[in-house]
Order: structure tokens, then sequence, then C-alpha cells
């Protein structure tokens, strides 16, 4: 009996072997084991254990083998019979072409952009969007519009501006938050960001029947920021910017110790005033009013009238005199005392080179665009290591570079720019891999990105990371770029759009409260929300301060919905509390639902038919920003 080849008791050449050599001598071999591992083809006379050659690859032999064969040796059963060496050559040449297609079909789908792809329950984003809308409409001060969707606020504020040294017509604009405070700053930069938001996906707000809304909120905003800025009426003359109406400072009931709704108001309400060294006060206003007349391009007289105050702005905020000084509009008492505690100031060249990038965009003039490239490393130094990376109402470095990322990317202007707009480039890259790769940023247990994890209220900082995160992926698609790489890593476009999508999920109940943090929204909503008007009933009746306590402490729900009001939202361990006495959790403002809509529209489903010029439609409008760059030249 033969012994099996490879056997470890196999040490020598037994009687029978040596008859099966001789045998070998004069038959060709007609199989042979698998390859071992010491690379041989290994003899055998059982085709149950072999492959079969009849094409002649096997060389013929007329002796025995040179040596045994590896003692490591193996054979499997095969049932694969291969008699032609023709056949077996196109079987290779075939494999081998099947294994080319796979890895081209990979590679492709590695590299080609993907499409936006919703994964878990989808949330009804143009309900959303209409709800988070319709909360400016309950903000507004003043004259109050007879067919706004909120029914349970009128005019207010008709007094504004009446005890201000001189008197000005200040009616209008927006309260801030639950309190009935107006604040000019973050209702600027309010402002800014809707109108950037309309610039960029006009055809999504058309689309869903919102356009005409968002116009009108901006257009509420934008009016009231023509009256809180004077221009002087000579060279010589100050030029005076108000900065808050109303007061927490007052003696007696004020805007702060009075629970009391916006009609019912009969307390006196202080005017702040500042003058050209608030300029981080008048950058974010010269944003505004460029961004805006973007917006109406097609009001021309009212468009030019945004542009020309914007220009009075930057020519006096950015001059230098001798005796010019530049500053924050809170560190001087008289102008930003009162805001201190609410909307503190920590620099001005954010503001300033945001104002010269959209003034850039709404004139044409490249002065403005090299102003904010020649200062873009010194608002990055003085830019602090809380707040990198963070775009909010007190830091606009970071969507700056957006903006200048996007003239790099789509109307490149060349020297002297390129070294600025490649800078701005680099940043966002770095920022989108930040937002990804969680070394930089926590988050919390429920998913939620911690931007400020030691400041709170973290819902305004994550709705405006998903909404420069799907924009950005917007701009990547339409290069049709794959993603974008930091170091060693690569983040898909796809990566970035699942990181925007699950921030507005979170917000709108995702998260382990089961709790929409959007007032309206889905089945459980905060319903003790910090708002005065909110809280306090509709009912024909006037309610003094001293009755209006009984709505800021009861355990009741709040007798009128708030709808589309984002709270504060949740601690960094997703805990929530909805009570109506403590606004860290439960007061809105209207900076942070500014963040809300421009997240919610950038994730909308874009129209059937889009206004990209490359055929992608994603509901962006590509050139549109560009319609005012005829490269005005300096000095003009």
């Amino acid at each position: 009996m033969i012994n099996s080849i490879g056997s470890p008791t196999h040490t020598s050449a037994s009687h029978a072997d040596r008859n099966y050599a001789s045998d070998i001598d004069h038959q060709p071999v007609r199989f042979v084991h698998t390859i071992s591992e010491a690379g041989r083809l290994l003899p055998s006379a059982s085709q149950w254990n072999s492959i079969e050659l009849d094409f002649h690859l096997a060389p013929q032999s007329n002796t025995t083998y040179d040596s045994l064969p590896s003692r490591y040796s193996k054979s499997f059963d095969y049932e694969l019979v291969i008699t032609d060496k023709k056949y077996f050559k196109r079987f290779v040449y075939v494999s081998i072409l099947i294994v080319f297609v796979v890895l081209a079909i990979v590679l492709l789908v590695q590299f080609l952009p993907h499409k936006h792809k919703h994964h878990g329950k989808s949330k009804n984003i143009t309900l959303a969007l209409n709800q988070a809308l319709m909360f400016f409409d309950a903000q507004k001060s003043g004259n109050y519009p007879s067919n706004s969707p909120v029914k349970f606020r009128g005019s207010s504020g008709l007094q504004d501006g009446n005890t201000s040294n001189p008197p000005a017509d200040l009616k209008g604009g927006f309260y801030d938050s639950g309190k009935n405070i107006k604040f000019s700053f973050p209702t600027a930069y309010t402002i800014t960001l809707l109108s950037w938001t309309v610039i960029e996906y006009h055809d999504k707000y058309d689309s869903i029947g919102e356009l005409d809304h968002v116009k009108d909120i901006i257009r509420w905003g934008s009016d009231y920021l023509l009256k809180i800025f004077d221009p002087p009426n000579s060279t010589t003359a100050p030029i005076i910017i108000y900065s808050q109406v109303g007061s927490n400072h007052t003696n007696g009931y004020n805007d702060v110790t009075c629970w009391q709704r916006p009609e019912d108001m009969n307390y006196t309400r202080p005017v702040s005033a500042c003058n050209e060294t608030a300029s981080d006060l008048a950058g974010e206003i010269m944003a505004a009013l460029s961004a805006a007349s973007i917006v109406f391009k097609d009001d021309t007289g009212y468009s030019i009238k945004l542009i020309q105050s914007a220009e009075k702005l930057f020519e006096v905020a950015t001059k230098n005199d001798t005796g010019h000084h530049q500053g924050t509009y809170t560190t001087v008492e008289d102008c930003g005392g009162e805001a201190r505690m609410y909307y503190d100031s920590s620099g001005y060249q954010d503001e300033l080179i945001w104002g010269g990038t959209w003034l850039f965009f709404a004139t044409g003039n490249t002065s403005y665009l090299g102003y904010a490239t020649s200062n873009f490393s010194a608002a990055e130094g003085e830019e602090t290591a809380s707040e990198q990376g963070v775009f909010y109402w007190n830091n606009k470095l970071t969507a700056n570079a957006v903006l200048l990322t996007r003239l790099r990317y789509f109307h490149d202007l060349g020297y002297p720019y390129e070294v600025g707009l490649g800078s701005s480039s680099n940043k966002i890259d770095l920022l989108i891999c930040s937002y990804l790769s969680r070394e930089i940023y926590s988050r919390t247990p429920g998913g939620l990105i911690l931007l400020r994890p030691d400041h709170g209220e973290p819902l305004q900082f994550a709705a405006t990371a998903s909404f420069l995160g799907k924009l950005y992926s917007d701009y990547l698609e339409l290069l049709r770029r794959s993603g974008v790489s930091c170091s060693s890593e690569f983040y898909s476009v796809e990566m970035l759009r699942e990181f925007s999508i699950s921030q507005v999920n979170y917000i709108l109940g995702d998260n382990p409260m089961k709790m929409s943090y959007m007032v309206g929204f889905g089945n459980k909503y905060p319903t003790h929300v910090h708002h005065r008007a909110a809280s306090i009933p509709w009912d024909d009746q006037h309610y003094s301060c001293q009755e209006g306590d009984r709505w800021l402490y009861s355990t009741d729900p709040n007798p009128n919905i708030l709808y589309g009001a984002m709270v504060a939202g949740p601690d960094k361990f997703d805990n929530f509390l909805d009570d109506r006495d403590k606004p860290w959790f439960t007061e809105p403002t209207i900076a942070s639902n500014a963040g809300l809509v421009a997240a919610l529209i950038a994730l909308h489903n874009p129209p059937y038919k889009s206004s990209d010029s490359n055929g992608t439609n994603l509901g962006i409008d590509l050139t549109g920003i560009f319609k005012n760059l005829q490269l005005v030249p300096p000095g003009t």
C-alpha cells in the first residue's frame, strides 16, 4: 500500500514506491497534487485528490523524482478538470479582466461624489423650516402686520427711541429672545445669515413657498438696521450707531425684571448709542446691509440705499486717521455696557473683514476684498482658543473663510488675492475634518457636537456647524470632489452630509430625551419656553408686571405655542429641564434660530429644477453671488 505523499511518517522509499516509480518511467504524469508550500507540483496516482492536466504544462519524466515531497504538503479534493490549454488561457484572461472591472467599480464608488441619502427616520424638513421662520414673526416689534401667521402678538414698542438724545425713530426690528430687549449686534448677524441662505438657496425657498416669507423677515430687519445708523451730516460731525433699545439696569421695572407681554410695556426703555469706535457693531451692520442688498437686487432703489449705508459705515470704521480708535462696542459703557451680560463681544477684526467681504460681493469693488484678505491674519490672531471653528454672533471668521473659499473655487481672481484665498480654503478643510474626526470636538452621549463644551446652549453652535458642513459639501460636489483629506484621514462628501443631518435630527428629536428642541415640531417639545409673549394668555386683557410673575413661575404649559423657536437646549450630558424659569435650557433667540433656518434650508431637498450651472441638481445658485463682480478697480 502506498503511503500518502507528504505523510510525516514517510522517511524512505518503500518497495511499492520503487515499483510506482518504475511505472511512471513509462507513463506520462496525468495527475498532480496541488502546489505544495515548497513550491513543487506533487505527483498523484488518483484523480480524486488531483488536477488532471492534459495540455502538457507539466513536464514529462522518464526518471523518478529527485527528492521526496515536502512533509507539509497537502492534498485537496477538486471537481475541476482542465483538459484544454486554450480554454485555460481564456479562463485566466477573463479572470484578470473581471478583477480589473471590480477594482474600477470600487474606485468609482469611492471617488465620485455621492448623492444625499437620508438614514434613519426622516424628518419633515419643509414643516420644520416653515415653523422656524414663524418664530421671527413672533419676535417682531413695531406696527405688527395684520397678515402675520402668529396670532398672539400685536403692535408694540411704538415709543422706542423717544428717550434718546436726540430722539430717534427706533420702531421696528426684533425682540431678541424671551426678553423684550432689542440688541443691534445679534440682529445684524441674524439678517446677514438669513440673507446668505437666500443668496445660496433661493430656489429651495421658492419651491416650498417660503421665499417671500424669508425675504419679508430680512426686510423687516434691514429696515431697522437703516434706522440705527445715523450718518453724519458733515465730515466733522460724529456718527451715531444705536446698539440697544431696552434695559436691565434701570430702577424699578425694566425689560428683565418685568414679566410682561411687549404689547403691555409702559415702563421707560432707554437707548444705548455708540460712535465710530464700535468697530465690531459697524462691521456686522455693514455685512447685513450688503448681504441684504444682494437679496433685494431686483428692487434697485432699496438695494442701492442699503449699499450706500454699508459703504459709509465701512469708511468711518476703517479709516486710518491718527485720532481714530477701533474697538469692541461692549468695552464702552454708554455704548455696550447694557449688552455686556448677554452679547459681550471679544473682538472686532472678524466683523470688519466680514463686512468687507460682503461689501465686495455687493459692489464688485476689489478694495473691499483687498481689505478682507490682507486683514484675515489679524482676525485669526484675535480669535480666542475657545471659539476656533465656531460660527455664531460673536465669531464670523470661520464663515468668512467659507465665503473666500467659495470665491477661490468658482470665481478665482488670482493675484494679489491667491495667498489669502488659499489660506481660507486650507482653514475650511481643517475645520471640516475637525467636525468629523472627534479628536478636537467631543460629542454628547446622544451625538450632539460640543463646539463650546464649557459654555452651554449648545444647539446654536451645532446648527451653524450643520449649515457650514452641508453648504461646503455642496461646493465640493459642484467641483466633482469626493471629499477632503487631512493628514492621513479622508472624509467623504457623504460623511460630511451625514454629520449635518445628524445634528439637525438631534435638534428635531433624535436625542436621548426623545424631544424636539424646536417648539411645535413633533409629538414632544418644550412647553414651558422662557418667553414673555408665549407664556401670557392673549385675551385682550392688560397685565401689569406684578401680575406677570404668576405666569413666569407657573407650572402650566404656555398658553401660546411659540412655533419654530429653538430653545437653548440640553447640557453636555443630554439632560434637559423644561422649566420656564431656567432660560439656560428653555430660552430661544433670533440669532440661534437663524442658524437653525440656515441648516434646514441647506439640508432641504432641491427642487426639480435648480440654478446649478454644471448640471448637478443641488438647489444652490452657483453664480448668483458673483453677479455684481464687475471687478471695479480700487479707488473708484
